[in-house]
């Protein structure tokens, strides 16, 4: 029988090379750099966020992904050869054709579309369909609150909602949310689902005064047993 592959971690809003150290080291998979997040407290010049792609890359073990909210699909294209990112994150409400552009111009790009939830409703809901055939590869599952903030809003969605929303798409997907160790428990037929991918996190993997560590990220990878999870001896025994 064939076994699904570990969930991935991907830890968002490194802003400079240590970022890119302590991730690694600690066990992260993938790092969301941001650009084209206007007044996004992680937004990167383009010449940082080529600089840190390129730092990411360099340790082996962590994937840079393309966080923006850019409308302009030439731009975005652009900005993505520039740095020598695959990875790119659709976190605004770019519509599907949109990425389907996009698609032309980076046919071998991973295409991340996040779905915003609020209120138990997808805003994005009846748009699926359209957002598989323009050529999404993993979709985002996050939360939106009402104000209209997306992105790093804390806010944890209800596995119900999460469950019912994958059944209406057949990729893969990532959670994101007000992500923890904590919040594995209420999670269990999520972390179960065999299209379930892996958790984006911000806020999780950080100490109270905003700076990633690595016991932070440790617990994440330990909690959600993700891709390059590695048990303390303790745990072995």
């Amino acid at each position: 029988m064939k076994t699904a592959p570990a969930p991935v971690l991907k830890v968002c809003g490194a802003t400079a090379p240590h970022d890119i150290e302590v991730l690694a080291a600690a066990g992260a998979d993938r790092v969301g750099l941001w650009h084209g997040v206007p007044g996004g407290p992680a937004e990167l010049p383009e010449r940082e966020l080529t600089a840190l792609a390129a730092a990411a890359r360099a340790t082996g073990v962590l994937h840079p992904v393309l966080v923006t909210f850019l409308g302009d699909p030439g731009a975005l294209a652009a900005v993505a050869r520039a740095a020598g990112i695959r990875h790119i994150q659709l976190h605004a409400y770019q519509p599907p054709a949109f990425v389907k552009d996009l698609r032309s111009l980076l046919p071998d790009a991973y295409l991340i579309k996040v779905l915003h939830v609020r209120g138990g409703r997808c805003l994005e809901r009846p748009l699926i369909g359209a957002y598989e055939r323009a050529g999404t590869d993993l979709f985002l599952l996050d939360a939106a609150t009402d104000d209209g903030r997306v992105g790093s809003t804390g806010v944890r969605l209800d596995e119900r909602d999460v469950l019912g929303l994958a059944d209406r798409f057949t990729l893969p997907f990532w959670l994101a949310g007000g992500i923890s160790p904590q919040s594995r428990s209420g999670y269990d037929a999520v972390a179960e689902h065999p299209r379930f991918h892996g958790i984006d996190v911000d806020t999780a993997a950080r100490d109270d005064r905003g700076r990633f560590t690595a016991d932070a990220v440790r617990d994440l990878t330990r909690a959600w047993r993700t891709a390059q999870y590695v048990p303390l001896a303790k745990e072995q025994t």
